[in-house]
């Protein structure tokens, strides 16, 4: 009898402290998402230093990549970190970068064991980061939120594994799958809770992508609107294999107060390209792209990966989206649809594609779906 008491006492000891990695690791990842879209090129990493099941230490990956989340966490824990656990949503770099590296920090705390959500495929830590703890006497745990922390990492590990950013679709169709009114003009499909949560999406991401149609049709900004949050605003890119980009348009404007990134071909006169470059924007010429005409997707993705790009949205228009969705260049999709009808000769969603390319693709499936006051929002991701 009093071995199944302790035997119960036991196994309540190990689904108490289960419990409690569950819940530190969950912080750890919504800490790390407080970073996303400005933390490129380093992921956005959460950590959270735990002692005697007390929180002494949170951190997050700060902007522009430095400190890391484990070096901002130990800051913060002080002495308390000796002998604390610590949880983290990225292997801890090995590594000397801008900064040392993150697991030698850990072993000078302290710390007695790391729960790491997963192992960074860059080739520089790849488990050499868990290694070198482990030979420091660290007790490492691996694989707690895995799910969750490759989905916040998506753009760090396909900007390492293929050199590309992560690339989010983002579509505003009406009932009847239209984008725009005839002749192309816009027509609002969306309302004011779907417009923030897209608002949010761009904050969350390091660019946001247009084509040149979509500049001349409606003249954008691009930039994040919600309240105190403009500084969250992504990188502007527009693609421009002619440089049609006109000097009095709003992004121009203020490529000084929020960058804008040209993407064009050879085909550009140079004097175009000097004019964008004196008004603030960077000009990047890319491979062009012969059927259909423009510029080749996977060459823009590639440069903009080399310039520290992870998430990319890519928000208008048909011509762009139809590009990437053929392509299978889309990682992820956000799907809103309003209520309203445009009519048969409005401007169809993925130009000669039909939307049953995303919605009965088995490229793709249902991730999310959720209602935002009169309009729905539906996110799918690659299969």
């Amino acid at each position: 009898m009093i071995f199944r008491i302790l035997e119960d006492q036991y196994a309540e000891k190990i689904k108490q402290a289960k419990a409690a990695d569950q819940r530190f690791m969950e912080l750890a990842l919504a800490l790390g998402r407080r970073g996303l879209g400005r933390t490129w090129p380093n992921p956005a990493v959460g950590a959270v230093v735990v002692k005697d099941g007390v929180i002494v230490g949170r951190g997050w990956t700060q902007a522009g990549g430095r400190p890391h989340a484990e070096v901002e966490a130990l800051r913060r824990a002080g002495q308390a970190a000796r002998g604390a656990t610590l949880y983290v949503t990225l292997e801890p770099c090995s590594h000397f970068g801008r900064s040392p590296p993150c697991a030698d920090a850990v072993i000078a705390a302290g710390i007695a064991r790391v729960v790491s959500a997963i192992e960074d495929p860059n080739p520089e830590v790849g488990g050499q980061g868990h290694a070198r703890l482990r030979a420091a006497d660290i007790t490492v745990d691996l694989g707690l939120g895995a799910a969750d922390a490759a989905r916040d990492h998506a753009g760090h590990f396909r900007r390492i594994t293929d050199k590309r950013p992560h690339v989010i679709l983002k579509l505003a169709v009406s009932a009847d799958d239209k984008i725009g009114a005839a002749g192309h003009k816009p027509v609002a499909i969306s309302g004011e809770a779907a417009r923030t949560r897209v608002h949010l999406l761009r904050a969350q991401c390091d660019a946001i992508l247009v084509g040149i149609g979509t500049v001349l049709a409606d003249d954008p900004m691009l930039t994040c609107r919600l309240p105190g949050m403009a500084a969250r605003s992504p990188v502007r890119v527009v693609l421009d294999r002619a440089l049609r980009l006109p000097g009095a348009s709003r992004m121009v404007h203020s490529a000084r107060e929020t960058p804008l990134w040209v993407m064009t071909s050879d085909f550009a006169e140079a004097p175009a390209a000097m004019a964008l470059g004196a008004a603030g924007a960077q000009v990047m010429r890319v491979q062009p792209s012969a059927n259909p005409p423009g510029l080749d997707l996977p060459d823009v993705l590639h440069t903009l990966a080399e310039k520290g790009i992870s998430r990319l949205m890519v928000e208008g228009g048909a011509r762009v989206a139809e590009s990437f969705i053929a392509a299978g260049l889309v990682d992820e999709i956000w799907l809103l649809r309003g209520r309203d009808t445009i009519g048969a000769d409005g401007v169809p969603a993925l130009g000669a594609l039909p939307l049953a390319a995303i919605t009965q693709s088995q490229a793709f499936r249902l991730r999310a779906s959720e209602s935002l006051a009169k309009d729905s929002l539906t996110i799918y991701e690659r299969a």
